[in-house]
């Protein structure tokens, strides 16, 4: 087949959420022990699983004409390519990531500008050195293989710069957070040469609508009560909904089937009001994608 889209799958923490986002989407990604090359469900795409920090810079030179990696990762590398659309989905949490700047809880440094002639440890070295000089603050920073935090409770370091989405880790070693250099999230790139291509835009497109459609329908679920005549304006009136809710008679009855989406964030509060102000048999479900 000549028509193929080179796509690449994120190696690591993000990958095995990646793979069940697709899987919510329509593709079955199938990864085989030690391959780098899992099958997809899908004839025209070809698939490379490789480290987030290296993606952008595969998709740039065109060795993949498309991938899923990190805002932080693109900065990092200053990749030349193609934003298709923003992703925000993670191994922990539906929020963005968010790169620190972190110093132990008895450290004497407060703010960014007290770092001036420190020494600062991290794995997105050239985006954090450039920020610095941006600010006019001349500070040493040295590479992380990992175990960044560890770093500064062991004195190699005056301060580090880390990703976290919790701040779990970075509270159990000690440290503080005085600075916030970026928030991050996943991100659906492309080659511009793959992005003049007809097929393949299209692919992307396909690929970028359906991932966001999914993301979509995790955070909502479906409603569905029957509501007597009487209390059909009350009902009506407490539902929010993406449009306007479904409403259909029941056969041979005063009664009405209800039918609405809303946020997971919020059907706890809404079912027991419901069922307050009239509402029946209320069935709650869940979407898999919304587009």
């Amino acid at each position: 087949m000549t028509d193929m889209l080179k796509l690449g799958i994120p190696k690591g923490s993000l990958q095995d959420a990646t793979i069940a986002l697709f899987k919510r989407s329509g593709w079955k990604i199938n990864v085989n022990g030690r391959s780098y090359f899992p099958e997809i469900n899908d004839s025209s795409i070809d698939c490379a699983i490789c480290r987030a920090q290296e993606m952008s810079r595969y998709v740039e030179n065109g060795t993949l004409d498309a991938g899923l990696t990190g805002k932080d990762w693109i900065a990092e590398n200053d990749s030349d390519i193609h934003v298709v659309s923003d992703l925000v989905y993670s191994k922990v949490s539906a929020r963005p990531a968010r790169w620190v700047l972190a110093v132990p809880y008895d450290s004497d440094i407060k703010t960014i500008e007290d770092l001036q002639g420190k020494k600062i440890s991290t794995e997105l070295v050239a985006f954090t050195r450039r920020y610095f000089q941006e600010r006019g603050i001349q500070v040493d920073i040295e590479f992380s293989w990992g175990a960044t935090e560890a770093k500064v409770v062991s004195k190699l370091a005056d301060a580090i710069v880390e990703v976290t989405e919790t701040e779990s880790t970075i509270k159990a070693h000690g440290l503080r957070i005085i600075h916030e250099l970026m928030q991050t999230n996943t991100r659906l790139i492309a080659n511009h040469t793959a992005w003049q291509d007809p097929f393949k835009r299209e692919k992307i497109e396909q690929i970028a609508l359906l991932l966001k459609g999914a993301l979509l329908g995790d955070k909502l679920v479906g409603l569905k009560m029957n509501v007597p005549q009487d209390r059909l304006d009350t009902i009506v009136t407490l539902l929010p909904s993406l449009n306007a809710p479904t409403v259909a008679s029941l056969y041979q009855s005063s009664w009405f089937s209800v039918e609405t989406v809303v946020d997971t964030n919020t059907v706890r509060d809404l079912i027991p009001e419901l069922l307050k102000n009239g509402a029946e048999g209320i069935i709650e479900y869940p979407l898999n994608k919304v587009v």
